[in-house]
């Protein structure tokens, strides 16, 4: 298990992209102030980007400025881990190094604020979805990442822009609690890896919820997302758990 002895901060779902440079300008702030704060880690927890195509877009000026910033925030002593979204999963080790952040599991174990919580990005516990299950088994097997991270940047960026348009009609037609968290799937979670805490962002509904366990009580903490005028962070320390407010 991962141990954080001093502050940890978190994100979610930031959807950071080149046609909205005031998220860029508001997450250029928050990591200045994180920096400023002597935060001991940053987790970022899955969709950083709006899309990530593969690590060889890094030669985007725009993907170069976001790891730029991540890079000077790493450099002043806040270690930056990230778990990967449904936006940004192929983020790799090679965009990793250029930013000095460090890749998690899709469900990780960390003690923070004497507490031991369980991160992930949500799409995980969103079990009622079941073609957006079946989609995400799809891209993330190995066979598919590899075959295409082959194409050239041109064809994966088209063929992103084309998932975006259908995500987005099939959205359409599914109702609020299907692509929300399942109960029962949370409870699992914490139960098999043995946390009280759960936090997570993907349905863009941040929150705070109390959850029955068997072996007692526990909390479910929800991220915002940051690009529909809304914006926050969770910052973990000895004090317990706060949201800070980032919309503008």
């Amino acid at each position: 298990m991962l141990t954080i002895a001093g502050t940890a901060r978190l994100v979610s779902d930031l959807h950071l992209r080149a046609e909205r440079p005031d998220l860029t300008e508001r997450f250029a702030a928050f990591l200045a102030d994180t920096a400023a704060a002597r935060v001991e880690a940053l987790f970022i927890l899955g969709d950083l980007f709006e899309y990530w195509i593969g690590d060889d877009d890094l030669v985007d000026p725009f993907n170069a400025r976001v790891c730029k910033l991540l890079r000077e925030l790493a450099d002043r002593g806040t270690q930056i881990l990230f778990i990967a979204g449904n936006r940004d999963f192929l983020i790799g080790e090679t965009f990793a190094a250029a930013a000095g952040m460090r890749l998690l599991n899709e469900i990780e174990k960390v003690g923070a604020g004497g507490t031991a919580t369980l991160l992930m990005h949500g799409d995980t516990v969103c079990t009622d979805d079941l073609p957006y299950q079946e989609f995400r088994r799809m891209v993330r097997a190995g066979d598919w990442q590899r075959t295409f991270l082959a194409r050239p940047l041109s064809e994966r960026r088209a063929e992103v822009e084309s998932l975006r348009r259908r995500s987005a009609e099939a959205m359409q037609g599914k109702t609020a609690a299907i692509m929300d968290a399942n109960p029962d799937a949370i409870r699992r979670a914490l139960t098999a890896h043995g946390c009280s805490r759960l936090i997570h962002g993907h349905t863009h509904r941040p929150g705070h919820e109390a959850i029955q366990l068997a072996s007692g009580s526990g909390e479910r903490w929800v991220l915002s997302d940051w690009d529909t005028g809304r914006g926050d962070a969770l910052e973990i320390s000895a004090a317990g758990v706060r949201r800070i407010d980032l919309s503008r």
